[in-house]
């Protein structure tokens, strides 16, 4: 069994309970990691605590030394760290390197420029210099999706800031965090700053975002749990930044490139087999056009072949877990109920092991369905029609979540006028690419604060205002 990183050292739980780590793909077992404890959080905490004042006044040049041997070291490390991801948490090997492996390598390697040229002394307004301080110590409570991505979108700005680090990773898919604690180790990062206690949410998790020696609290995963992390952190009054559902909206108008529009909205509710949190799970096409688009994107489902991922070829690995499997297959069965037609796709599973679904498809679509509203987490697009540019904003606008979403138009102004009414984090406009250095985070129940460059970086400071 794995042990735990706590000040600079590998040890054993308190706790003798284990999690066993399963491949989705032929549900064996591959690892096991330790069940943590409270107790192990107070070990984690305390040396998180420790090295903070040292860490804190360490001169932002030399933090941002780590950072970039860090990402040397990741991307020398990228092709087996991949094959660890594509293993632990199904994603197909190809898209385990290039988005869950190296685009997390990019991320270090922004903070690691960031925490040069940020400006920590932050001028002075009339008699009041302006300063911008560490937090303190910061709890990260990930998920499984992105199992590393979603981490460092965390870690990299907090060390950047001068924060130090308790992490627990998802018990789902924990293995890329071991993998980046080895990182660290072999780089030399200073003891205590970085710590990872592996175990479940409600143990763990709750330990961390209860405690009061945290000062921040910054967790990735449902809307469920983002209100009880939040619930737990108030009593302290720690500051919290979540980052949780989402149910995005891809506004086809009319005048747009269809195919191409069809073509990359597909892809984007597929991509990581639909467990994407951002991922454009609803496709909203004028009812002149609503008919070719549906054509088309059974097309195009049909160029995502499920499979081993590591088999060449394949495009849509299973999902994480039989618990995701299951709660896939409802949605669909409840979509099926409420009188969605579907075009592609269904509860079958295409293999003869592992947790898979085909990529699905359904069309008359009406707002208010149980598969309109709510967040699936699997590869299942919604096709909705509308009749006027109005319509389809309020559609858009019409969930609870407010995360991402897209907007094709025949011109990229037209696009950004409709893309300043929807209320979402980030809007691409006509196939606008993602980029490691704009601010990521959602609007409503999508979740509080920002990830990703300088906005990810102030999420982990205090400002200080000193008077003369």
């Amino acid at each position: 069994m794995r042990q735990l990183y706590v000040n600079g050292a590998w040890v054993p739980s308190a706790s003798d309970e284990a999690i066993d780590v399963i491949n989705p793909a032929t549900e064996e077992v591959i690892d096991r990691v330790p069940a943590g404890s409270p107790d192990d959080v107070e070990a984690a905490v305390r040396a998180a605590r420790d090295a903070f004042p040292s860490w804190a006044e360490t001169p932002p040049a030399e933090r941002a030394k780590y950072l970039a041997a860090a990402a040397d070291l990741l991307t020398k490390r990228a092709d087996e760290i991949a094959r660890t991801i594509a293993t632990d948490m199904g994603a197909p090997l190809q898209f385990a390197l290039k988005v869950q492996t190296l685009m997390p390598a990019m991320v270090l390697s922004s903070y690691a420029e960031i925490a040069q040229r940020y400006a920590f002394d932050a001028g002075t307004v009339g008699n009041a210099q302006i300063l911008k301080e560490p937090a303190g110590v910061v709890g990260a409570i990930t998920p499984w999706n992105y199992p590393l991505h979603q981490i460092v979108c965390k870690v990299a700005p907090a060390l950047a800031a001068g924060c130090t680090i308790v992490l627990k990773p998802s018990e789902v898919a924990p293995l890329a965090a071991y993998a980046l604690a080895g990182v660290f180790e072999e780089i030399g990062l200073p003891r205590g700053v970085f710590n990872l206690v592996s175990g479940y949410g409600p143990v763990v998790g709750e330990a961390i975002a209860a405690h009061p020696e945290v000062d921040v609290v910054s967790f990735t995963g449902s809307t469920r749990a983002g209100r009880r992390v939040a619930a737990l952190a108030a009593e302290t009054v720690k500051r919290v930044a979540l980052e949780l559902g989402g149910k995005s909206a891809n506004v086809i108008l009319p005048g747009a490139d269809l195919e191409r529009a069809v073509k990359v909205g597909v892809a984007s509710a597929f991509q990581n087999s639909g467990q994407t949190c951002s991922a454009w799970t609803r496709m909203l096409v004028h009812q002149d056009f609503y008919a070719e688009a549906v054509r088309l994107a059974a097309g195009f489902a049909g160029k995502y072949p499920v499979g081993d991922p590591f088999a060449e070829g394949t495009r849509l690995g299973p999902l994480v877990s039989a618990a995701q499997r299951e709660r896939v297959v409802r949605y669909i069965e409840r979509g099926l109920e409420e009188g969605a037609r579907l075009v592609t796709g269904g509860t079958g599973n295409p293999m003869e092991r592992g947790y898979y679904v085909e990529p699905t498809i359904f069309s008359d679509v009406a707002p208010g369905m149980t598969i309109e509203q709510e967040e699936i987490f699997g590869p299942v697009l919604a096709v909705i029609p509308y009749r006027d540019e109005d319509e389809a904003v309020a559609i858009a606008n019409g969930t609870p979540y407010g995360l991402a979403g897209a907007v094709w138009a025949e011109s990229d102004e037209k696009a950004l006028e409709v893309a300043r009414r929807l209320r979402a984090g980030q809007v691409a406009v006509n196939g606008g690419k993602f980029n490691v250095l704009a601010p990521f985070g959602g609007y409503k129940q999508s979740g509080i604060g920002r990830e990703l460059g300088e906005f990810g970086l102030e999420e982990y400071l205090e400002v200080k205002a000193v008077l003369r």
